[in-house]
């Protein structure tokens, strides 16, 4: 149950309730937001709430907790430190917290007002303790719109939405805009889908309203499945309503009474989450039937997939939301007028639909004065890979790779040199260090053999090989491919065994010829967009790294010396001890040396595996 009426009569009571939230007096409220989203939990952070909880409950014993609060909160974005803890008033933010930590965050800092040095983030150019969010680098070239109220608020508590301005943009719609004016709105703006093809938000609509038949559905896509990808479950765990109140708007503006949110399996939080704000939404008259009194009906069903990658295809997920296969369709039918079961169906990402309110709420002028002429708003970006600062970032479009690869991510891990960034998940390129200053817009993306996607930014350095990476995602796809059409389910097949050949020293000339013959067939037949875009990754390789591939193929070597067989361990007589470590663990015996005198390593007998490598406490192991 919620702190609100059973049920809203009309949009005044509503607004009534909405201002009271609002105008509350918190002074002397002291809170700890603290990251519940997946990534936390896995490194504890359900014990540490339980533990906040409990020295809250010992200090009210002894009358020295007064207004004191433990909120739990969505993904705060950097992952690389979490869990992370922020203490409010003074906004103290902690990082990479333990248990241990607890009870001298809340003496020290709940109780006492006073920072805990050895938890905030160290600035690793001055050297300097951070105490705010607001002033680490991760932070400060982020322009936080959907994720705004990431971390901020409990998703599980609707009052808090509501109390940071939620459904106010609902409100506005329904008793300031016709559906049309929604929908000019949106146009204005220039909202493009967030999900990965980039068509413009307001034109599907449109269509929608404009299709004959009914009834007309909406569907939000949460079916997220790029491997390093985690922006739309973040979305859905850490702010729930923002969708929810995002696909309002677009029932409104379209006509429809019912809509989806197809969920993956594999995001249990996030379908949890979203149960409980349809639930609560539904209590007070948000969702249902005569929504706040007006004649307005609308409500969502949570659709769970089975983790299917083909099933972020539009077509393929309706299949999938009917109980049908999840197979795609052909083009020349649009689903917004013949979609799920036949009828008009409005399908948007999760992160597409949160932008909404935010449009509604400030104007499409506004949204449209942030990013570029023909990519508008902002991006959510899951960086990951070998960057320093992996996480959950949202920038305005147009900005460089350089400055969310260095600026926000801080640089590569260990002193390692850049190699290539691949976006657009596996369908997506790899783009280059002579790219970096490539702006993130849809256009220069596509025009560097990659994509937008939904998000997804894989950092690689200089001991990735091009060309595993080809085969990886390769490989992905063949598997993740439904199968129904030729060229997909053969072809990809086909690359895979080139490839993997390729990797394994078994290259032959003409090989590279053939992969790009193959990737000329996949996205001039393939049937929907996953075999389409397949051979990105192998083209954006070979045009890129072709000399890799050269090595590989004509030298029988790895220049990355990640393709085993395509390099040799050699023992540094200098460096190494003598310690005898190596020599133990090699499983062939290749290895033999007095100790404290530097060893050698048996070429005839050494098998590559890499034991040698990996346990070698002082690094003399060289792959060459």
């Amino acid at each position: 149950m919620i702190d609100a009426p059973a049920r809203f009569a009309s949009i005044a009571d509503f607004e009534g309730f909405a201002r009271s939230l609002r105008s509350q007096d918190r002074t002397g409220t002291r809170s700890v937001r603290l990251c519940m989203g997946t990534g936390c939990q896995a490194k504890g952070a359900a014990r540490l709430y339980e533990l906040f909880e409990e020295a809250i409950e010992s200090a009210s014993g002894r009358g020295r907790a007064g207004n004191i609060e433990v909120k739990p909160t969505g993904c705060h974005g950097l992952c690389q430190r979490s869990p992370i803890v922020v203490v409010e008033p003074a906004g103290i933010f902690y990082q990479q917290v333990e248990e241990p930590d607890v009870a001298e965050i809340f003496r020290e800092t709940v109780l006492g007002g006073r920072a805990v040095p050895r938890l905030l983030y160290q600035d690793p150019e001055s050297g300097r303790k951070l105490e705010a969010a607001e002033e680490i680098p991760f932070y400060k070239v982020q322009q936080r719109i959907v994720l705004s109220q990431n971390g901020r608020i409990d998703p599980t508590k609707i009052t808090d939405y509501i109390a940071a301005g939620g459904y106010s943009a609902l409100v506005k719609a329904l008793t300031s805009m016709t559906p049309e004016e929604v929908i000019a709105e949106v146009e204005v703006a220039g909202l493009r889908g967030r999900g990965g093809g980039g068509f413009p938000t307001a034109r599907k609509w449109r269509s929608c309203r404009s299709a004959a038949g009914g009834p007309k559905y909406v569907i939000g896509n949460g079916d997220e499945g790029d491997p390093g990808a985690y922006m739309d479950r973040s979305l859905m765990e850490g702010n729930p309503h923002s969708v929810i109140e995002g696909m309002l708007i677009g029932a409104y503006a379209i006509g429809s009474e019912k809509g989806y949110i197809y969920v993956r399996n594999e995001y249990p939080l996030a379908v949890k989450y979203l149960r409980t704000a349809i639930s609560q939404a539904q209590e007070i008259g948000l969702l249902g039937e005569n929504i706040l009194g007006t004649s307005f009906s609308f409500d969502i069903q949570i659709n769970r997939g089975g983790g299917a990658f083909v099933c972020g295809e539009s077509t393929a997920l309706m299949a999938s939301l009917e109980g049908r296969p999840g197979e795609p369709r052909a083009k020349y039918v649009h689903t917004v007028e013949s979609g799920l079961w036949g009828k008009p169906t409005n399908l948007n990402n999760v992160e597409t639909w949160a932008n909404i309110p935010h449009i509604i709420n400030r104007g499409g002028k506004w949204f449209a004065g942030i990013g570029t002429e023909k990519s508008k708003g902002t991006k959510v970006f899951s960086l990951v890979g070998k960057i320093a600062n992996s996480g959950l970032v949202e920038v305005p479009m147009g900005i460089t790779l350089r400055r969310i690869i260095y600026e926000i991510g801080g640089g590569i891990r260990d002193g390692k040199k850049f190699k290539a960034v691949q976006t657009g998940g596996p369908s997506g390129g790899c783009i280059p260090a002579e790219h970096l200053d490539a702006r993130v817009d849809y256009e220069e993306l596509t025009n560097l053999g990659s994509m937008m996607g939904s998000g997804g930014l894989i950092v690689m350095d200089e001991d990735t090989c091009m060309v595993n990476i080809a085969r990886y995602f390769t490989d992905f796809l063949l598997n993740e491919s439904c199968g129904k059409c030729t060229p997909c389910r053969e072809g990809l097949a086909q690359m895979r065994h080139i490839l993997q050949g390729i990797t394994k020293g078994d290259g032959q000339a003409g090989d590279v010829e053939k992969l790009q013959a193959l990737a000329e067939i996949l996205s001039g037949t393939a049937l929907c967009a996953l075999g389409a875009t397949a051979a990105n990754p192998v083209l954006s390789t070979i045009r890129y790294f072709r000399d890799e591939y050269d090595a590989h193929i004509l030298d029988r070597r790895c220049p990355a010396k990640e393709c085993r067989g395509l390099f040799i361990y050699q023992i540094d007589a200098e460096a190494c001890k003598g310690c005898g470590i190596c020599l133990k663990n090699c499983p062939v015996d290749a290895i033999t040396g007095e100790r404290k005198a530097p060893h050698v390593i048996d070429e005839q007998k050494c098998t590559r595996c890499g034991t040698c490598w990996e346990k070698c406490p002082f690094t003399a192991v060289l792959k060459v």
